[in-house]
């Protein structure tokens, strides 16, 4: 148990820390990433759990195991960017832009990333953090995964409760938000808080949907 707490935080953060990277390269500038306060993305650590144990047997198959991973990881974008539209009542990223996307929720690009993430993990980042708890005793292991999920826990309930502010506002009663309107929007919102501003500066292709 405490084992797949920790792959899930592993690569949660790893994810956070590879977007912030890339993005940050992109715009010149720090660019924080993610919809939690803290340095961590879900995604991430629930994409690198359904690798580990749901495609083990793809393992000797690094051909089968790209495939695998790609597929998994555009079903699990997809369903994400469907599930938070939802609950928000806004598109937090759009691949509308890119050559071959499926609803802008996915894109060939970033499924392709997702296979070759697969890969990464399976040979080579797996081995490497598995060999670490290998030299920590288990009590000191399990205290610090105890400590460190109920930061987690916590960081995604206060979170949650400022996203849920933060669809309250930005949601509209009208049948349509045109382009215009939804940056202006934005630019209310960000200059209503700190967090606010990250939210928006994080997802710039945000874009909120009517109210139902």
């Amino acid at each position: 148990m405490f084992k797949i707490i920790y792959i899930f935080l592993i690569y949660a953060f790893l994810g956070w820390f590879m977007e912030v990277t890339i993005v940050s390269i992109q715009k010149k500038k720090l660019t924080a990433r993610g919809f939690l306060i803290g340095p961590w993305c879900p995604i991430y650590g629930f994409g690198a759990l359904f690798i580990t144990f749901i495609l083990r047997k793809y393992y000797t198959d690094a051909v089968v195991l790209f495939i695998m991973s790609f597929l998994l990881g555009t079903i699990l974008e997809y369903i994400t960017s469907y599930i938070m539209e939802k609950i928000f009542h806004a598109r937090w990223w759009d691949y509308s832009n890119h050559k071959f996307h499926i609803n802008g929720r996915v894109s060939l690009t970033t499924s392709l990333g997702f296979g070759a993430l697969g890969l990464i993990l399976v040979y080579f980042l797996n081995p490497f953090f598995l060999r670490i708890i290998q030299n920590i005793p288990p009590i000191i292991f399990n205290i610090i995964i105890i400590i460190i999920t109920i930061i987690f826990i916590t960081d995604v309930i206060i979170s949650y409760i400022i996203i849920s502010n933060f669809k309250k506002e930005g949601i509209s009663d009208t049948k349509d938000i045109t382009e215009k309107a939804n940056e202006k929007i934005k630019q209310v919102l960000k200059d209503k808080s700190l967090f606010n501003r990250r939210l928006i500066n994080a997802f710039p292709h945000l874009k909120f949907i009517t109210k139902k």
